[in-house]
């Protein structure tokens, strides 16, 4: 008996539950979506205080950037765990398991993932430049880079999520493998950041590095995924 005929038989051994209800009579139960308030209340907060303790004192631009990635890895805490989360909450995950692909499921988390992502930076990010009072030298390379670095971002994010699903402490685990996987996207984005904010040229190879760790993590998340899907 395969793991997903287990995971079947499992589902529909247990009576009266969502599981159950969602798996077992073909209907599709409404899993609960994950909001971003938290992690908009979490970079406006962190603005807010850094705003009022800079009163207008200058920033470097190695600081700038290291705040600005800081606040951004900091958001994804604050939602990218629920990404599994909501659905073992609402008691369907084990049904999205055994009737859903493990493909379609990774993809529709990552680009979800990455749209809530792109939508807070996109929108704070403009914030930060105001309310720090950071100017932007080469736009363009800052558009590139913050491109690049949330993509990382959201691959990570899903890929550890994924991981911890089922795990009694999420939080503190996903924190724990969240970092070093995003180490390899954070340390560059940091240094390519500060130079379009100082507007020093170079940095393509930098940037180069963080588009092939992208995709490498990417793929690399759609080859395990599928044994985290059916195994774990």
């Amino acid at each position: 008996m395969t793991a997903r005929e287990r995971q079947r038989r499992q589902v529909c051994s247990l009576k009266g539950s969502k599981p159950k209800a969602a798996a077992c009579s073909g209907w599709n139960f409404p899993t609960t979506a994950r909001r971003p308030r938290r992690s908009s209340a979490c970079i406006l907060t962190a603005l807010s205080a850094m705003s009022l303790a800079l009163a207008g004192q200058a920033l470097s631009p190695q600081l700038s950037a290291a705040l600005l990635w800081i606040l951004l890895f900091f958001a994804s805490l604050a939602g990218a765990d629920r990404v599994f989360g909501d659905e073992e909450a609402a008691g369907t995950l084990l049904a999205l398991r055994v009737y859903g692909a493990a493909q379609p499921v990774l993809w529709g988390k990552f680009f979800y993932t990455l749209f809530v992502l792109g939508t807070l930076t996109s929108v704070f990010l403009p914030l930060f430049l105001m309310l720090l009072d950071v100017s932007v030298a080469r736009p363009l390379w800052l558009l590139a880079v913050t491109l690049f670095g949330v993509w990382g971002i959201a691959a990570a994010g899903t890929l550890t999520a994924a991981i911890t699903a089922g795990a009694g402490v999420k939080s503190g685990l996903f924190s724990v493998l969240l970092l070093p996987v995003i180490l390899p996207v954070f340390l560059p984005a940091v240094s390519l950041t500060a130079a379009a904010f100082s507007g020093s040229g170079g940095g393509w190879g930098s940037l180069f590095g963080m588009a092939l760790y992208d995709g490498l993590l990417s793929v690399g998340a759609s080859v395990l995924f599928d044994y985290l899907w059916y195994e774990a």
